[in-house]
């Protein structure tokens, strides 16, 4: 009679464990991939308030890929506003998403 309980609890004890090793796996990932997003963030900021000390009439050159096209001080700006917006929206959406997995919920 013990033997059948003593399975039971040792297979749900395993898959327990799997569940805690998937989860631990997906915060790292979502803990890497915040401190990314805080990187490029930061980095478009302090790029933003280094051009903001220009002149506004002065053009600047956007890097794209391995060419360079003349940009208005105006666009790069609200280019760099716009990628530390959206930087921001996916390390909420990370954060609530790493949490939900702490809590047992699957977002997948």
């Amino acid at each position: 009679m013990a033997a059948p309980v003593d399975l039971e609890l040792k297979k749900a004890f395993t898959e327990l464990q799997a569940k805690v090793i998937d989860t631990q796996q997906k915060v790292k990932l979502a803990d890497v991939q915040i401190e990314q997003l805080n990187r490029t963030k930061k980095h478009a900021h302090l790029t933003d308030t280094e051009i903001m000390t220009l002149v506004d009439e002065t053009n600047m050159y956007e890097g794209v890929g391995r060419m360079f096209i003349l940009q208005s001080k105006e666009a790069i700006h609200n280019q760099l506003l716009e990628k530390q917006k959206i930087a921001e929206e996916k390390i909420k959406e990370l954060e609530v998403d790493s949490l939900l997995c702490l809590d047992g919920g699957n977002t997948t």
